[in-house]
């Protein structure tokens, strides 16, 4: 019954709806989670800094584990990977839901980031080897709108779920959705025996550079995310820089010289590999904190109450579902210089709007169409730029980059919204209020909103260094040296 799928035309989409349903389902359980954490705070009489760890530690999972994890995928084989993390994404589901104390919530998402760390690293992977290299940009654009299409999703199921069931449920209800996600994936994809496909690399897992790039990035993730509060100058942060440099260092004076690197670093000689990741991660430095700052100052200031802000939120999220495929398709047809430039053009305008025209009053409909023009910049510059990174490496290295694309996403997140925190806290100290998120409210809204100006310019400076290079990058090439056209790879089976 399955050979007919395996062997028709159509079964590159096939492969794109078995990852589809696993990328949802985990982007789902992102949204809802955050909307059952007032509720796990009631339930088990903790304090907000304390839950959020357990969205905190499962981040930290992801980020430290995505990288080795998409080159495990490289070498042992996606589809096996995959199912892997999508097996223990369901245990830590499980655990989570039954969990009767704090730490051991905490502790099951930590270990459910380990599965979503398998799935974010290969699933991506695995969509673009089942496309040929012409619909490249198409499969990335449409894989964004499922992204898209969780993020809407998941706040809303979450707060049904909590609402009707508790918070439980927005664990439990990953289980059978993971178990019928796992079977979908075990039938439609091909089976691939391990080193027989061009795809998959040669040679050994490197285990000192996975752990030598998961330790770097645990401890800059932590310092950065807790920098604003203990002090950028305090010692266990300076420690932490330290030590972070030390093993960043390490990292790269190994995988230089081991012969099976987990990351090929000489690929960044590549014009379009090192400037496309610099440019991915200014991009999401100069995005990620707007999205994390203007609902506080949606309820905080204008005080709209927190149902309404999701409502408001959402509008932006449908531009990154409806405009990723149509960027991904036009990046495939005309290249992707001109995509990528005005993309984060138009996010710069965006912000510099916010920046010039934000008062302690601005109106609502003003906010949401900046945040629209935000979104819709990030559509067409994330795609084109995704599927120039995949362009300029080998097959065999298609699991690693991709997870590199998810890991740049993560850490420039992270930096960002804790850098804006920073402006934001200091500029409100100068105007002597207490300098914390905290103590935003309507009396101390001219404070809070003088610092969210200078957040949006420092965003606006950082998404006009992506344009620059955005523009010096090139465009694909699209003859051979010797004048005869570019051949794209062929199209090989996914595994």
């Amino acid at each position: 019954m399955l050979s007919p799928i395996r062997t028709s035309r159509s079964y590159k989409w096939w492969v794109f709806a078995a990852i589809a349903i696993g990328t949802f389902v985990s982007v789902v359980d992102s949204g809802s989670v955050l909307v059952a954490l007032p509720e796990i705070e009631e339930h088990f009489g903790s304090d907000l800094p304390t839950v959020q760890w357990v969205v905190v530690g499962n981040a930290l999972a992801i980020s430290a584990l995505i990288l080795p994890m998409g080159r495990l995928g490289d070498i042992a084989g996606r589809k096996w990977v995959y199912i892997g993390g999508l097996a223990i994404f369901v245990a830590g589901s499980l655990l989570a839901g039954l969990a009767f104390n704090l730490p051991w919530l905490i502790s099951a998402k930590v270990f459910q980031g380990f599965g979503s760390a398998m799935i974010q690293g290969n699933g991506m992977a695995t969509v673009i080897s089942s496309f040929s290299g012409a619909e490249r940009g198409k499969a990335l654009g449409t894989h964004m709108s499922v992204v898209g299409s969780g993020a809407i999703a998941g706040p809303a199921i979450g707060g049904l779920l909590v609402a009707s069931f508790g918070w439980q449920s927005v664990f439990f209800v990953n289980v059978p959705a993971g178990v019928l996600t796992i079977l979908i994936t075990w039938l439609v994809m091909r089976p691939a025996g391990n080193g027989t496909s061009e795809e998959r690399a040669a040679g050994r897992f490197d285990w000192p550079g996975a752990a030598l790039s998961a330790g770097a990035l645990l401890v800059f993730l932590l310092v950065v995310s807790n920098g604003h509060r203990l002090g950028w100058s305090s010692p266990p942060v300076l420690v932490g820089a330290a030590a972070t440099a030390s093993l960043l260092a390490g990292f790269v004076w190994w995988e230089l010289r081991t012969s099976s690197p987990m990351l090929e670093l000489r690929l960044f000689k590549r014009k379009l590999v090192a400037i496309g990741a610099a440019a991915a991660w200014l991009s999401f430095m100069g995005m990620s904190s707007s999205r994390f700052m203007m609902p506080f100052y949606l309820q905080r200031v204008l005080e709209i109450g927190p149902r309404d802000v999701g409502l408001l939120l959402i509008p932006p999220a449908l531009c990154m579902v409806l405009l990723g495929p149509v960027s991904g398709r036009l990046s495939d047809r005309f290249g992707w210089r001109a995509l990528t430039v005005s993309g984060l053009a138009l996010s710069m305008g965006a912000s510099i709007a916010i920046a010039v025209n934000l008062t302690e009053s601005s109106s609502v409909v003003f906010i949401v169409l900046m945040l629209m023009a935000q979104s819709a910049g990030m559509a067409l510059f994330n795609s084109p730029n995704q599927s120039s990174l995949l362009s300029a490496v080998e097959r065999n290295q298609y699991g690693v980059v991709s997870a590199l694309t998810q890991l740049i996403r993560n850490s420039a997140n992270v930096t960002s919204i804790a850098v804006a925190t920073t402006v934001v806290v200091v500029t409100m100290g100068t105007y002597g209020v207490e300098p914390s998120l905290d103590a935003v409210s309507p009396a101390v809204a001219d404070a809070f909103v003088a610092g969210l100006r200078w957040a949006f310019i420092l965003m606006a400076a950082m998404l006009l260094t992506g344009v620059a290079l955005a523009v010096i990058r090139g465009e694909r090439q699209r003859t051979e040296p010797t004048g005869r056209p570019r051949r794209e790879p062929a199209q090989s089976p996914a595994d």
